[in-house]
């Protein structure tokens, strides 16, 4: 792909359906609005003549909607008030497709079929790398080393913050990364989604505006429907968000928190440039934004990319970091820098709702880290993935699928499909007739614009069987047999 213009964010208006009519959709985006919390129980609806303007239709389609919504039960008449939220209001939902698209555009479809996957399926669409590729022998190395410790590690509960040697390792690695950290300003975390998941407790408030780019980790988008939060977006650029398109974002619609991966961005694989980190960190300062860095591919890089944490010092933007891409997904183990006076309002948060950490795991990756061994395993790991890249990029390039971006490192690459192909369709094919878990475009791009992407895990590539399985399964589209 040439330019991300295709990524460009769409206006907010109601989504159009073949199938729907004016009056259903009306319907169905107050029921969404309700479904989200974004209208909750006793609350009144816009006036029938406001709503009508907001959503672009007729007072007469608004009339007709509000009167079906009451006849079901869903929104109630109050004469000479107006229509309020009734009270039969079904359980909160975090997936929930969109009338007119495919399931797997839901941002959660891809995680559950690569979880419920069976052990012989084709993953090239699933966000981890291949058990095979994690260091066992290490790991089984220093679980011994931590059996070998007092019993507090294996039974108990760890401090508030999180190991204060573990936290100290943590400041050390940060400040190779240009962020000048103390230990004190380090919260120890479950993960980077629990890490995030707290953040979002901390900022937010049902119904605040929060920024992600398009694409983005279509996880970010899950956690952000669970907190009842609206999300507007900006289409990304292989050198971090489009800057004119975030200023005019900004403005319009004032988001509280941009969520965001500055370093091998996921989906894409690209990573930010000084420059527009500069001018986002200006206008995050011009409109009061705080930033999540999300930095959970930090390790795989061969050179470093700039930090909006690192340029900005902790001042507005939280930093997140992890191993359980890097390490493994049961060493449950992340961290939060951010600065001195939002640490123990963070930690008394996390303690109402998740007590500790996880005692056990830190210990385990202070062993890892303090023994050079993540260190080794970290460069062979990276020429690995180097090989894996290129090897993946060429086999899709005969099949015809492009590269949007060519990634410096990583385990992602954000292609492309041949004109005609729906991602999301081809995606629902290869799952049910070849076990292939493919990554459509949709579940990563809040404006629904990137159905002719796909985002590859090149580490889960490298079977010559999910390229069979994949030109088979354009095959069929293309002749319009995916059903």
């Amino acid at each position: 792909m040439a330019s991300p213009d295709p990524l460009a964010s769409v206006p907010q208006n109601i989504p159009s359906a073949a199938s729907l009519t004016r009056v259903e959709e009306v319907m169905q985006d107050i029921r969404q609005r309700i479904q989200m919390r974004h209208l909750c129980v006793g609350k009144k609806l816009p006036s029938i003549r406001v709503q009508a303007d907001s959503l672009g239709v007729s007072r007469s389609t608004v009339v007709e909607a509000y009167a079906r919504l009451v006849a079901e039960g869903v929104i109630e008449s109050r004469p000479g008030s107006g229509f309020y939220v009734g009270r039969q209001v079904s359980p909160f939902k975090v997936a929930e497709t969109a009338a007119g698209l495919s399931p797997a555009s839901d941002p959660v479809w891809v995680t559950r079929q690569a979880l419920l996957a069976p052990a012989t399926s084709l993953q090239p669409g699933c966000g981890w790398l291949p058990d095979s590729w994690m260091p066992e022998q290490e790991i089984r190395r220093a679980l011994r080393a931590v059996s070998r410790k007092p019993l507090a590690p294996l039974t108990g509960y760890g401090t508030p913050q999180g190991s204060p040697a573990l936290r100290q390792l943590l400041a050390h690695r940060l400040g190779e990364r240009g962020m000048h950290v103390a230990p004190e300003q380090l919260m120890l975390t479950e993960s980077s989604t629990q890490a995030v998941d707290l953040l979002c407790r901390f900022f937010l408030q049902p119904g605040d505006t929060v920024l992600v780019d398009d694409p983005c980790y279509f996880s970010f988008q899950a956690m952000l429907r669970a907190h009842r939060a609206n999300v507007v977006s900006v289409p990304y650029t292989p050198h971090g968000p489009d800057v004119q398109a975030m200023a005019a974002c900004l403005a319009q619609h004032r988001p509280r928190v941009y969520i965001t991966n500055a370093a091998l961005h996921n989906p894409t694989g690209a990573s930010l440039s000084v420059e527009i980190a500069h001018q986002v960190l200006v206008l995050a300062a011009q409109h009061d934004l705080t930033i999540i860095e999300d930095d959970v591919f930090a390790d795989f890089e061969n050179h470093r990319a700039p930090r909006y944490a690192a340029l900005d010092g902790l001042r507005r933007v939280v930093y997140v970091g992890s191993f359980s891409k890097t390490l493994s997904a049961s060493v449950r183990v992340g961290h939060i820098a951010t600065r001195p006076d939002w640490v123990e309002q963070l930690v008394d948060l996390k303690l109402a709702i998740a007590f500790e950490s996880g005692h056990f795991s830190a210990e385990l990756l202070h062993t890892l880290l303090g023994s050079g061994t993540y260190q080794r395993h970290m460069n062979s790991l990276r020429a690995r993935l180097a090989d894996a890249m290129g090897l993946t990029l060429q086999r899709l390039e005969k099949l015809g699928v492009h590269a949007w971006h060519q990634p410096s490192a990583g385990m992602f690459v954000w292609c492309a499909l041949p004109e005609g192909l729906d991602a999301a369709t081809l995606s629902e094919y290869a799952l049910h007739h070849h076990q292939l878990l493919l990554a459509p475009g949709n579940s990563f791009s809040p404006s629904q614009q990137a159905n002719g992407y796909l985002r590859f895990n090149v580490a889960q590539s490298l079977s010559p069987a999910v390229f069979n399985a994949l030109a088979k399964s354009m095959q069929a589209c293309r002749r319009g047999r995916a059903t």
